[in-house]
This record gives structure tokens, sequence and C-alpha cells, in this order.
């Protein structure tokens, strides 16, 4: 592994030149952009949480297709849902105005839009043979992780206090991705009050490093040489990057999207569960923005996202970000548009300068 690195437990561990991960984006990942930064040498992701086990399949063959070198596939292991005895009426009550306004017909009742990881996609993700499996609101049963490992497949999680990155090392996770609050998209958070993981990355990730023994691969905020350099001195053995990436040619980022993020302000974004039912970092839009005071009334996780996906669909068709789920962290004000490459070996040679002085 380089000698650029001050530490190289994160890439001794992949056999990967460089200590930089792309952060596994359901609606923005693809598999162009996984490839180009794992062979840029660093290591790509796909967020696989809400594929069909088709579409997982097709995703994975095709980066797999364009690459021989170490990639990522991510799952969600959320406790299945249970839906509130008022069907979320008052949820329902206060999004009809909106489905109104779009004339999208009633608010739907509440569903649940996709499962978390469970023995038939494992059985999936076996035959796939992946050499990296990371896993969003902890682990999955101990015999899942050891059917896992039996295969070769090293694991991740992403752990946003201190007691969380205890929990995942103690199951088996091989590194720890340290989730700091900047970061965009959902908290990790899975225990108990999940309020508590909302730890900024300088604060997080030097206490992860003190209190577990694998690696720690630092995620949040990061957009720059200068971040990751910060990350190394903070005890990190790599990091998680993903609104970085969303400029690339390679990202599934919608024209709207790009556009939003390159007017983005460091003030911008805002952690919400009005969307989904968990937190997670986005773009405020008009939802976040003026149904900020209904946070309490969303219905359990992931089932809000079957009362609000309507208005995602409308907004996409329509090219509006009212309704857009644009997700992004708060570093998105340092973006620049590269090709994925090139923006890894930016952000090398940015660190190294850091770093070299």
């Amino acid at each position: 592994m380089s000698s650029a690195w001050p530490r190289d437990g994160f890439t001794g561990l992949l056999g990967i030149e460089h200590p930089l991960v792309l952060s596994p984006m359901s609606l923005s990942g693809t598999p162009a952009l996984a490839a180009a930064v794992t062979n840029a040498g660093g290591m790509g992701s796909l967020g696989c949480a809400e594929m069909s086990s088709g579409e997982l399949r097709e995703s994975f063959e095709a980066t797999r297709a364009l690459t021989k070198g170490p990639f990522n596939i991510n799952f969600f292991v959320h406790q299945p849902p249970v839906a509130p005895s008022d069907g979320a009426a008052a949820m329902r009550e206060k999004l009809a105005p909106y489905y109104q306004e779009l004339g999208l017909g009633e608010v739907p009742e509440l569903s649940c839009p996709f499962e978390p990881f469970g023995r038939e996609t494992l059985e999936l993700v076996l035959d796939l043979e992946p050499d990296v499996v990371s896993f969003h609101f902890g682990l999955p049963r101990p015999d899942m992780i050891d059917a896992l490992k039996s295969a070769g497949a090293t694991i991740l999680s992403s752990a946003t206090t201190v007691s969380e990155a205890r929990t995942l090392e103690s199951a088996g996770a091989d590194a720890i991705i340290a989730q700091g609050s900047e970061a965009g998209g959902h908290r990790g958070s899975f225990e108990e009050p999940l309020a508590s993981g909302t730890v900024g990355t300088l604060a997080l990730v030097p206490q992860v490093a003190d209190a577990v023994s694998v690696p720690v691969i630092a995620a949040g905020g990061i957009a720059d040489g200068r971040g990751i350099a910060a990350a190394f001195a903070l005890g990190a053995s790599g990091v998680q990057m993903g609104t970085a990436f969303l400029p690339c040619p390679e990202s599934g980022a919608s024209p709207l999207y790009r556009k939003v993020l390159a007017g983005l302000r460091d003030d911008g974004t805002r952690l919400s569960r009005l969307y989904t039912g968990r937190l997670a970092r986005f773009i405020v839009d008009r939802l976040v923005d003026e149904m900020a005071p209904y946070e309490d009334d969303s219905a359990p996780y992931p089932l809000q996202e079957s009362l609000t996906s309507a208005l995602f669909t409308d907004s996409t068709n329509r090219e509006s970000a009212d309704f857009g789920v644009l997700l992004s962290g708060q570093a998105a004000p340092l973006n620049r548009t590269l090709p994925a490459a090139d923006l890894v070996n930016t952000l090398v040679a940015e660190a190294r300068s850091v770093l070299g002085k």
C-alpha cells in the first residue's frame, strides 16, 4: 500500500491504493460512477437498499464488467416497520393540500415501499460474490454476517455514536464508517434514542478511533484534500465521500439536481424525517421547509415514503425542485465538476500536499 498515507489499515484491508470510498447513493449512484472510482484506486459503491433482485444483479454485473477491482454493495437493516394505529392520519391530512395542488388525488394509505436486508437478498448476494458489503442502520443477524464473511466479503457499517461503533465492532464489522451529522443522506443511527446520532464529524471521528481497533472511515463534510488530511489527523484510516461526486458526468444526478447543487450555500441543507420517516440530510425544499413543524407526525421508516413518493415522482416529471428528494451534505459548495477519475486524482494530490506539510 502507498506509504503516502499516515496509516494503511483500510487500504491494506481491501488491497486498494487510495483510502477513499464512494458513498453508496441509491438515487444517484451508477455502475459507471462506482467503477470509475474503483479504477482510479479508491473503492466505488452501489446503493442497493431499494433495488429489486433483478435490479441488484443487473447493477452488480454492470459494475463488474467495468472494473476488476473491489467495490461495495450497500443495504439497509432497519427493523420491519409497524404501522401506527391511526394510519398516520395526521400526516396524511397535512400532505393533502399538496396532493390537491398538484392534482394527484387522495394521499395514499400507508404501505411498505421496500423490505430490510433478509434471507432472500442474502442468498443473491452470496451468489454474486462481492468483495465488500456494507450496511446502514446496524448489521444483520450474526449468521448472515458469518455467511458473508465465509464467502470472502469484507463487512462495513455506519456508526453515528461511539456506542454504535463499539456495537458494530463486537458484531463483526471489519471497518466502521464514522458518519458525522454533516453527511448527506440518511443517518446510519440504530441505537435509541436515534436523535442522539447527530454528532459532528470533527468530534465523532477521534472518539470512534479511540474506541475501536478496526479501521475507521470518516464521513460527513469532506469535499477536498484538506478534509481528507483532517480525517487522518483525527485518527481515521480512510474517508467516505458522496456529495462531492454528484457533479461527475458518471453520476445519475439529474440536470436539475446538478443545477441546485451548483447554487447551494453552506446553510442550504437540513436534517428531516419528512420524506422517509428517518433523519436524512436534504437540500431544503418546500416539504422540508413548510412541513418542519409536523416532523413528529411522520410515519415510521420507511412507511412515510409511501406517503411522499408521489410528490417526488411529480416533481421529477415536472423538473421541479419543490419535492425533489435532493440529498446533499453540508460541504456541497466545495464541489468541483470533474470526471470521477480526475476528481479522485485531484483529491489524492490535494490530501498528499496537505499531509506533506
